[in-house]
């Protein structure tokens, strides 16, 4: 269902893939995933990044559940960091990539530093993209 390419002419990765091809009829386009608890109350807004990105990981395996998908179906990721610094951009994608969700960051992937998030407090958010199976 998904064919990753990464052509020897650009240079390798940190695990992600440059493109992902699907052969799925359907995607299903997640709204970007926020550090906010079931209640609506946003985690770790005093700076904790790895809570803020704990509860992302949560949310997001919730919302491609409810989709019908897995994060193996995910085709197209974008990880949001309030962060100039590079180590806590790495941080963030570590994290990310040794939790349940990491099959998510094997496909067409981008981590990106970012000024502000949408909510006060907001560090981390994740946007998917999935194939859902027929």
């Amino acid at each position: 269902m998904l064919k990753k390419i990464n052509p020897a002419s650009v240079h390798e990765t940190a695990g992600y893939s440059h493109v992902t091809i699907t052969e799925a009829g359907r995607l299903a386009h997640l709204a970007g995933q926020c550090p906010l608890d079931l209640s609506g109350r946003m985690v770790g807004a005093d700076g904790d990044y790895a809570a803020q990105t704990a509860q992302v990981i949560a949310n997001s395996l919730a919302v491609l559940s409810a989709a019908g998908a897995t994060p193996a179906d995910v085709v197209r990721s974008v990880i949001y960091v309030v962060s100039p610094d590079s180590g806590v951009l790495s941080a963030v994608w570590q994290q990310l990539n040794e939790s349940d969700l990491a099959p998510a960051f094997t496909t067409a992937s981008t981590l990106v530093g970012v000024a502000a998030l949408g909510y006060t407090g907001q560090l981390v958010e994740v946007d998917l993209t999935a194939a859902l199976r027929d």
